[in-house]
């Protein structure tokens, strides 16, 4: 079950408008390597983790994704909030204003909307650790360019935890594996492959 404090993992104040700035985030938001993608495709794979403590993990992360979702919808939303339509015209944002007004929409930075399509679940755990820790060093390296866009304290405050618990999620992936393949060699399992 879910127990949900009113608050955000990390605060979101952000003072100024700048919805440049907002649309290149929006990569992290509904974008291929987004915290959206790493939420449900950590929540998926899951399932077929073969330890318990893996299991965890992925379930522990993944929960922890949502909470970048609220955290990098809050920095869109304050950066875009009271912005007239000439202005997100001029931002380039014309094209989800006119969908969505100025609502947070699961889109990436060129306003390609999120699909499934972007996640990865394989059923191999080895595989899909793999893929977890290519998520997190791609996440990682977005959260490096967008930190390089901006000057404004607020937002880089943000970013630059976010950025860091790439860096945590990479290396606790990274014990996962290790887990894994133990796993895997006490137990005598080899794979099959016809």
């Amino acid at each position: 079950m879910w127990i949900y404090e009113k608050r955000m993992e990390y605060p979101v104040n952000v003072k100024n408008k700048d919805l440049k700035l907002a649309k290149a985030i929006m990569a992290q938001y509904g974008g291929p390597d987004s915290e959206l993608s790493a939420a449900i495709r950590y929540l998926s794979q899951r399932y077929t983790m073969p330890t318990g403590k893996t299991k965890a993990l992925l379930t522990d992360i993944g929960t922890e994704e949502l909470a970048h979702v609220e955290m990098i919808a809050a920095l869109v939303y304050q950066l875009t909030r009271g912005a007239t339509p000439k202005e997100m015209k001029a931002a380039g944002l014309e094209g989800g204003f006119a969908q969505h007004d100025n609502a947070i929409y699961p889109a990436d930075a060129n306003g390609v909307p999120w699909t499934a399509a972007y996640v990865q679940s394989t059923g191999d755990p080895v595989t899909d650790i793999h893929e977890d820790m290519a998520a997190e060093q791609k996440a990682r390296t977005v959260y490096e360019h967008l930190i390089s866009l901006t000057e404004d304290h607020d937002v880089k405050d943000v970013l630059k935890f976010l950025w860091q618990r790439e860096i945590v999620h990479f290396q606790r992936f990274g014990e996962a594996l290790v887990q894994v393949q133990d796993h895997y060699q006490n137990k005598h399992i080899f794979y099959d492959c016809k």
